[in-house]
């Protein structure tokens, strides 16, 4: 059957020029012919992720425009506006991809707003819920390597598709051909008859003073002389993060030379992943050379920051995810209720695999701490059930382990230009009162405990790897593990079960064990990888470390 398909693209007419020389080279090799066409991309909540090339299991046009009649099937039953937003980030071919789908969506009679420039994803939700629009697109792949490419898929509330829309979604992609199946308007024939216009400026200034108004101390960035550096890794935070950054502010910015523009090749670092030290190696070279506070980098659709902290002996040092969201709740909540701004019943969610840390930092402060599915739509579920009620103003902050923060209600998923205002507000209140973001995470760890968090991720690469880790979750349920690293597990919560958990079903595990720390297995959503995380608690970081690599070293060959 795949055999069957290749040749019909060999033979057909394609568009892009990069199509036929790849699919000649492969004539004959039917690994590499199996490996494009046995299977096609899956749509699911997350949309579409995939590499670059020519093939049903590929990103490229074709593919897109399969997607986009997909979705423009679903549309045109919702009524409303009948619009959807589209935005794109800097990889290779997204602009492309962006076009395509404004093309589709327009051919079949629903409006499109499109940014006239690369803009991020904290953008393309605001644009959703500004328009009013049915739905949106957003062109990436988020951290991934250069090759890949994706297509994100956001309901009218600006947060990605829900199970549901996304399942019906995905059945009418499977009615549509995907080489002629979809209806074909060019973008200039579109923005000719004016079914395709652009976002406007109002918009964007719309976007960013929502973003600009959860400051939590108005002002203070302008008197506190931070340094800063600032990579965007060639993605689209640029124009966005530093336009906040300057309205608030701060001036004293240097970008990171080699990654400062747009540049999908990501030629600086492989994988440009804000999470990863070599990501963040140009940027902590540049914070030596002008002796910045602070180091910033956001991811290519800039929904992710990731930081380098100045410590008291010039060195810096890299935050994660779980500490960075702790710091950002504390500062949050002490500054709020400091300045009066703090909302009766406070609301912060993070999802399960985040630190508990949170849990212990929210009950001090008499915040109700909700834990979510692993996904920043079931954060946005969260804003979205405290709106439906009219308490939205409740929400204060939301975070997950992976680098993703947002501090309100104005979009629905993780946001890296409030993320980065609201790192340098708070290294710029540590400094004005003598302190730092080091000292105060130390003070953090000397009150609550030394929790230590780390992620370990296993890949399962080629077209058996996701049978072969859902053999392993399935071993993992039938005969579960009554120890890990002589630690007894006390409990095991299957997130299958929502009638135990009370949350929707999810293929993840969490182990309690003895003494207080937890191992949870959750395969990845978009990527062939099972990743497991690991939160310990010791009287010092050596004690936790020594019983995250024990556990980790007994676990390993369950995932061999």
């Amino acid at each position: 059957m795949y055999l069957k398909e290749f040749e019909r693209w060999l033979a057909a007419d394609l568009e892009d020029c990069d199509m036929k020389p790849e699919l000649m080279s492969v004539q004959g090799n039917d690994e590499e012919i199996k490996d494009r066409f046995a299977v096609a991309l899956k749509f699911g909540t997350a949309g579409l992720r995939g590499v670059l090339g020519a093939g049903t299991n590929r990103m490229n046009i074709y593919v897109v425009r399969q997607a986009t009649q997909g979705l423009a099937n679903w549309v045109k039953t919702q009524g409303g506006t009948q619009t959807v937003a589209v935005s794109y980030d800097s990889r290779l071919k997204s602009d492309v991809f962006a076009k395509e789908a404004a093309g589709v969506l327009a051919a079949n009679g629903i409006k499109v707003r499109i940014y006239d420039a690369l803009m991020p994803v904290p953008a393309l939700s605001f644009a959703t819920r500004y328009y009013n629009c049915n739905a949106g697109i957003m062109v990436t792949a988020s951290h991934n390597p250069a090759k890949y490419n994706g297509y994100k898929a956001y309901g009218p509330d600006g947060c990605q598709m829900t199970d549901d829309a996304a399942a019906i979604v995905y059945s009418e992609i499977q009615k549509t051909d995907v080489l002629t199946g979809a209806k074909v308007m060019s973008f200039a024939e579109g923005v000719e008859c004016g079914m395709i216009r652009f976002c406007g400026d109002d918009c964007k200034k719309a976007l960013y003073e929502a973003i600009e108004a959860r400051q939590v101390r108005p002002g203070l960035c302008k008197t506190a002389g931070l340094k800063l550096v600032y990579s965007p890794l060639n993605g689209s935070g640029l124009v966005p993060v530093t336009t906040v950054l300057k309205d608030m502010g701060i001036t004293d910015i240097t970008i990171v030379k080699d990654q400062e523009y747009p540049n999908g090749y990501f030629t600086t670092c492989s994988y440009p992943n804000p999470e990863i030290f070599e990501a963040l190696e140009l940027g902590l070279k540049t914070c030596k050379e002008c002796g910045a506070d602070l180091m910033l980098a956001t991811d290519p659709d800039a929904d992710r920051v990731g930081i380098a902290m100045k410590c008291p002996d010039g060195s810096y040092e890299l935050v994660s995810g779980n500490e960075m969201g702790v710091l950002l709740l504390d500062y949050i909540c002490a500054g709020r209720i400091e300045k009066g701004t703090m909302p009766a019943n406070a609301v912060a969610v993070k999802s399960i695999v985040s630190t508990p840390l949170a849990d212990a930092v929210a009950a001090h402060y008499g915040v109700e701490m909700r834990n979510v599915l692993t996904g920043f739509k079931w954060i946005g579920d969260q804003i979205a059930g405290l709106e439906a009620d009219g308490e939205v103003d409740r929400f204060i902050f939301g975070f997950e382990e992976s680098y993703g923060y947002l501090a309100g209600p104005y979009v629905r998923d993780k946001d890296a230009i409030i993320g980065s205002m609201l790192i340098c507000e708070m290294a710029a209140y540590y400094r004005s009162i003598g302190s730092s973001i080091k000292q105060r995470l130390e003070e953090i760890y000397n009150e609550y405990g030394r929790y230590l968090n780390k992620v370990d991720s296993f890949e399962f690469p080629g077209l058996t790897g996701m049978d072969k880790m859902t053999g392993i979750m399935t071993e993992l349920r039938q005969n579960p593990p009554a120890e890990i690293a002589g630690y007894k597990v006390t409990k095991v919560t299957d997130y299958t079960k929502p009638e135990e958990t009370g949350l929707p079903s999810a293929n993840v595990l969490i182990y309690a064990l003895e003494g207080g720390a937890t191992v949870v297995v959750r395969p990845s959503g978009t990527e062939p990888k099972i990743k497991t995380y690991f939160t310990t608690l010791g009287k010092d970081l050596a004690e936790a470390q020594a019983q995250k690599d024990a556990l980790a070293a007994a676990l390993k060959p369950l995932f061999s």
